[in-house]
């Protein structure tokens, strides 16, 4: 871990802590990977965001939105790619932090919410979109259950993202 500091406290009682910066100088890959898949984290944060805001209150009335054939947004052209991105990132930070348990635990929290999201989407919420996204005619009131539903999937996004950046506040501060 850090190298343990002392440091005069307010009072003039001498404070011992910890400095993870010689953690940051030994690991910098592992330091910049964890940073990249944060930051890819935040990205799909983001687009769910977008998405729940600006989307998806739209296309339940006008289909055509979300239908790439009728000239509508390709969904897939950004969140396979940042899937792909952050989950790559995220294995390859949780396969080189493994040997250090306080950085391992929240990388394990982001791995397990964003795991579940994922697990959830495929068999749930990617099916249906695909449907609403090649339908001639779309029910107005199912595509909006869906709106509604897919909203739960953004709080999963929200823990991960949390969990990574605990996950630079362990690496960069200790």
């Amino acid at each position: 871990m850090g190298a343990v500091l002392n440091q005069l406290g307010a009072n003039g009682s001498t404070v011992k802590y910890l400095d993870n910066r010689d953690l940051v100088e030994q690991m910098p890959t592992l330091s910049l990977i964890i940073t990249a898949a944060t930051a890819f984290g935040l990205v799909l944060l983001g687009g769910g965001l977008y998405e729940f805001l600006v989307v998806d209150p739209a296309w339940p009335s006008r289909p055509d939105i979300v239908q790439p054939i009728r000239g509508g947004i390709s969904r897939k052209r950004f969140w396979m790619p940042a899937h792909t991105v952050f989950e790559l990132t995220l294995i390859a930070s949780l396969v080189l932090a493994w040997s250090k348990p306080d950085v391992r635990f929240w990388l394990l929290v982001a791995f397990s919410s964003h795991a579940i999201m994922r697990i959830w989407s495929v068999f749930d919420f990617i099916p249906k979109a695909l449907a609403f996204e090649k339908a001639e005619t779309v029910d107005e009131a199912a595509a909006r259950r869906w709106s509604r539903r897919s909203k739960f999937r953004f709080l999963f996004d929200i823990v991960t993202c949390v969990s990574m950046l605990a996950t630079l506040g362990v690496v960069y501060r200790g």
